[in-house]
């Protein structure tokens, strides 16, 4: 008795399936979507009533990934997922964006759109799911919303476009496109390319949205089949009386005045008093109690809409004076900051962020607990910061919110084409983006200075990256259709507002490396998004052209302060004996040398060596090497099978393990002990042997021999110390810190 009509629809040759009328039979709008056996259930609901005062949109979209979906348990002590990561975040803003245009203008209602992972099978992405979810929640629903829209994921291999492909098949695309959009035209597109030109770029945008229409028209069948009618809202707006009031206080004439030909400060003084004044005489003519805050600003938002696109549509002059395709003042600098492996600065008019990249070892790569599959961690990570003083304001500060997650992804997706592969260049990198100022594109002035930050580190990029963000202003006719458009290059954060679009293209002189389109009208035409593309291109060049002016490539040295990294080769077989029981061997190694060691994933048998010190870098590989490499010989005191055998002549770094009157016991490879005699501790008379060395400490000893009979093995302080020495041009090397203050 309870259970409703379920309905099943499927979009032809995508295995891609709709499912409503089964669960969650209170919510506006309830929908099931699978693709294999990878299943997302979204829900969308309004709220009756508009909150008094109410002046903007709250549409809140929440993604969120079950672990019960991959049979498996959460991480931590509660056992249960905690705050969302930053996968489920980056979904949530991807669902957002393209739905967003498609409500009701005046429509203030909220509205949420909830998805929930209730099945990963490993092998196809959930994302794709939760925006043709959203799609399909909000078709069948009440709420007003004029979709639907179709979602795909774009793969290139072998120089072939797929639609939706699974991960086996990403791991090989050159091409990761997200696109979004309506039977005619595209709404949003994300993702990155390896470089893509331009022409193949817009062929594959045209690709996506052939494959988009079989998932519309499955909509549009499941909405035929249990629809509801869509229910009718108070839209909010002003007064007439009170629009009427503002437009003549504050005529075009005077707000065109206020913003066109001045700075950012001063712009908004500028239109601040003229709201003041507009607020004045409505309280004047009308009295406080016959107008809201809410008929003041949608009337200034209708008035600055209008006259930032009425100039650059009739004149082709923007609000700072500059022409259709103008790029505002560039500067970059590099070696901004001391004490930091690379750092520069980039700034675009306004927008200025400085960038800093830090080297590290392999093991600092950043762990992904993704439950759909895919890669398990990545070495290259790009953090965005966007403080409230960037924009001349007070407000939060501390963790990132969606907004910095966002940008820090775009950022990075777009520079990761350009990264040396990680058997040419074993580190893993961090590069932290601090918006400094803002007025428009900070995702794009990240990139820029990512990337010089990159190069003044020594970092072998394949080539260089700038991006670029092109706007759009465009006049209707009568029938809603686009009658007049002009497309602008580097907007300013006003012309992203009151304009039309935001399409961030980033890439070399090659092609595209990275791209994002956020639209505020129902959709794009392509033959506008061709003109932008190419726009976006002419621009980045010019682009190039000041960063190279800085730093024309990569330092061919890394910074000093960065780690030194050697890569040495041993048996794969004798990994075991490297890292020793329990980790014993290494944790001795990288204790007694300073250095720290990686080693490959892959059971290649490569060893990663990372040391700001070369005799540290040194004494590793020597250890390494005795650990791993051949030769014969026996076991010391209390030796054993498993690990090779001490050889003479070599020299040691180990740990004290015994101390005896007539001298100590030094392991110098697990389970590999010798007797360093108390006349061979030093090049002087050795009254005691606490003296010199004491349990625990780290000398470094030469094997001067060993008994053929008993094994015994015989070591010397002194004759290494000598060695040492000699090796160096007569310079006494560094002691480790247990010899440097021996026991009085």
């Amino acid at each position: 008795m309870f259970l409703q009509q379920k309905h099943t629809v499927k979009a032809a040759g995508l295995d891609l399936t709709f499912t409503t009328g089964s669960y969650a039979a209170l919510a506006n709008g309830a929908v099931n979507v699978s693709i294999g056996e990878t299943n997302v259930f979204v829900t969308a609901c309004v709220s009756a009533s508009v909150k008094p005062g109410q002046d903007f949109f709250p549409l809140t979209v929440d993604y969120r990934e079950k672990y019960f979906a991959a049979g498996r348990f959460p991480g931590g002590y509660f056992k249960r997922e905690g705050k969302p990561s930053e996968k489920e975040i980056l979904t949530s803003r991807l669902c957002d964006r393209p739905c967003r245009p498609l409500f009701p203008e005046g429509f203030l209602n909220e509205v949420q759109i909830i998805g929930q992972l209730l099945s990963a099978d490993q092998l196809n992405e959930s994302d794709i799911c939760m925006v043709n979810g959203a799609s399909a929640a909000l078709a069948i629903s009440d709420i007003p919303w004029a979709g639907p829209i179709g979602c795909v994921r774009v793969a290139e291999v072998d120089g072939q476009f797929i639609a939706n492909p699974n991960l086996d098949q990403m791991a090989s695309s050159s091409l990761d496109l997200i696109y979004v959009g309506t039977e005619k035209d595209m709404l949003m597109i994300e993702g990155s390319a390896d470089q893509i030109p331009e022409d193949r770029f817009i062929q594959a945008l045209e690709f996506g949205h052939q494959a988009i229409q079989p998932i519309i028209a499955a909509i549009k069948e499941l909405v035929s089949l249990c629809g509801k009618p869509k229910a009718t809202f108070n839209l909010v707006g002003a007064t007439p009386e009170a629009r009427a009031i503002i437009e003549r206080v504050v005529p075009a004439e005077r707000l065109s005045a206020a913003i066109f030909g001045k700075e950012k400060a001063a712009r908004g003084a500028a239109v601040k008093l003229l709201k003041e004044e507009a607020k004045a005489a409505l309280v004047a003519e009308l009295g406080a109690d016959k107008f809201t805050d809410v008929d003041l600003n949608v009337v200034f938002e209708d008035l600055q809409y209008t006259a930032y696109r009425n100039t650059v549509l009739e004149k082709g002059v923007r609000a700072d004076g500059r022409g259709q395709k103008d790029l505002r003042p560039l500067q970059a600098l590099v070696g901004v900051l001391p004490r930091v492996h690379g750092s520069a600065m980039f700034q675009r008019g306004d927008t200025q962020n400085i960038a800093v990249t830090t080297l590290g070892p392999t093991k600092e790569a950043q762990d992904l607990d993704g439950l759909t599959g895919g890669v398990t961690s990545k070495s290259f990570v790009l953090h965005y910061n966007f403080p409230p003083f960037s924009v001349g304001e007070t407000g939060r500060f501390g963790a990132p919110g969606r907004r910095e997650i966002g940008h820090g992804a775009l950022a990075e997706r777009s520079l990761v084409p350009v990264l040396p592969p990680e058997d040419v260049f074993p580190y893993s990198i961090r590069v932290v983006s601090e918006i400094m100022a803002s007025n428009g594109s900070t995702s794009m002035a990240s990139i820029c200075g990512g990337c010089l930050s990159l190069m003044d580190a020594g970092v072998p990029i394949i080539a260089p990256v700038a991006g670029i963000s092109c706007g759009l202003m465009t006049q209707n006719a009568a029938d809603g259709s686009i009658a007049k458009w002009v497309t602008i290059t580097d907007i300013l954060g006003e012309e992203d507002h009151f304009g039309d679009m935001d399409f961030k293209l980033a890439g070399t002189t090659k092609g595209i490396t990275g791209f994002q389109l956020d639209l505020k009208i129902k959709g794009l035409p392509f033959e506008i998004a061709k003109v932008a593309i190419h726009q976006a291109r002419d621009a980045r060049i010019e682009i190039l052209k000041v960063m190279l002016a800085s730093l024309p490539a990569p330092r061919k040295e890394l910074n000093t302060l960065a780690p030194r990294i050697q890569t040495i080769q041993i048996d794969p077989e004798k990994i075991g004996a490297l890292i020793g029981p329990g980790g014993k061997t290494i944790r001795r190694i990288v204790e007694t040398t300073g250095a720290q060691i990686d080693i490959a994933d892959d059971d290649s048998g490569k060893v990663f060596i990372y040391s700001n010190n070369g005799a540290a870098m040194q004494r590793a590989i020597q250890e390494i090497d005795a650990t791993c490499g051949g030769g014969g010989g026996g076991g010391g005191r209390g030796g054993s099978a498993g690990g090779p055998p001490l050889e003479v002549g070599k020299i040691y770094t180990g740990r004290v393990s015994g101390v005896k009157d007539f001298g100590a016991f030094v392991e110098c490879l697990p389970g590999r002990e010798g007797l360093c005699h108390i006349s061979e501790l030093a090049d002087f008379r050795v009254r005691r042997t606490e003296d010199v060395v004491k349990m625990g400490d780290s000398i470094t000893v030469k094997c001067i021999g060993i008994d053929e009979k008993t094994g015994k093995v015989r070591l010397s302080r002194k004759a290494a110390m000598k060695e040492l020495e000699a090796q160096q041009g007569g310079e006494q090397p560094a002691a480790p810190a247990a010899e440097q203050a021996p026991s009085a």
